[in-house]
């Protein structure tokens, strides 16, 4: 069976400081683990971006505000920031390819931090999330925004899934929920 632990979240709240955490927390606990985490990209004090940074430490940009697409390819953008889907897809896909069933006996964890907007113009990666989801033997610790606007699909196919756990993660409890997290991607693994 899987079980995912999932945050909701507003911005700037902490949830990769978070996700940063729990893994290091894991990890020196010997559980196996691989995945990745979104990181703001800044520049003279000023936002200009994010990258994607996996847990063995490659980094690759995620976007950047109002870059072109690379020639030949359609623009995805959120807000002023536009997204380099090659450069994502080139870490992402990889790391969550790395926690399905191929990947070795015993239970294991992939943090995907996260599942937002930006993410979800790769087709490639709503459907390796998927994979992963459905993976036995892997629990899933993910970050998806709070519903604002239009519905994601995706992340709300995976708040509605029986085996989810959701947590919902701000500035007055952060800090608090590190132990409850831990347990419960542990509790997963059992």
């Amino acid at each position: 069976w899987i079980f995912c632990c999932f945050f909701v979240f507003l911005s700037g709240v902490g949830k990769t400081t978070l996700i940063q955490k729990a893994s290091e927390v894991l990890k020196s606990s010997g559980v196996p683990i691989d995945g990745f985490y979104t990181e703001e990209v800044r520049q003279a004090g000023r936002r200009i971006g994010f990258d994607v940074v996996t847990l063995s430490g490659t980094r690759g940009v995620l976007s950047r505000i109002g870059s072109e697409p690379p020639p030949g390819k359609r623009e995805c953008r959120v807000g002023q920031y536009v997204v380099d889907l090659t450069s994502f897809e080139q870490l992402a896909l990889p790391v969550l390819r790395n926690a399905g069933p191929g990947s070795g006996p015993g239970q294991r964890v992939c943090v995907i931090d996260e599942i937002g907007k930006m993410e979800l113009f790769s087709q490639p990666f709503i459907q390796a999330v998927r994979q992963t989801l459905s993976t036995p033997g892997t629990v899933v610790l993910g970050t998806i925004p709070v519903p604002k606007g239009k519905p994601l699909a995706l992340v709300e196919e995976i708040r509605n899934r029986n085996d989810v756990q959701v947590f919902s993660v701000t500035k007055e409890n952060r800090n608090r929920l590190l132990p409850d997290i831990v347990t419960c991607v542990q509790s997963g693994r059992q």
